[in-house]
């Protein structure tokens, strides 16, 4: 695994992120972690244009669109 060193780091910043370690029960280290993985992880706007990606791949007359609510009053009308 990586390590990465931050210099000049406010000391009001380290604080609040010890404060809210202590809170957790965890360390700053562990809090500081947890944040990085956090803010790491694709925004919605990030996940939606490798979707769009996906669908574009999909040949045009495979891209079967239905509406929902028809499939559903379709199923209601069904003897199971």
């Amino acid at each position: 695994m990586a390590q990465v060193l931050v210099r000049n780091l406010e000391d009001e910043v380290v604080d609040t992120f010890r404060r809210r370690a202590e809170a957790g029960g965890r360390s700053l280290e562990q809090e500081l972690r947890e944040v990085l993985r956090s803010a790491a992880r694709p925004t919605g706007a990030e996940l939606a244009a490798v979707a769009a990606e996906i669908a574009a791949m999909t040949p045009a007359d495979l891209q079967r669109r239905s509406d929902s609510v028809e499939l559903l009053r379709e199923d209601r009308g069904r003897d199971w």
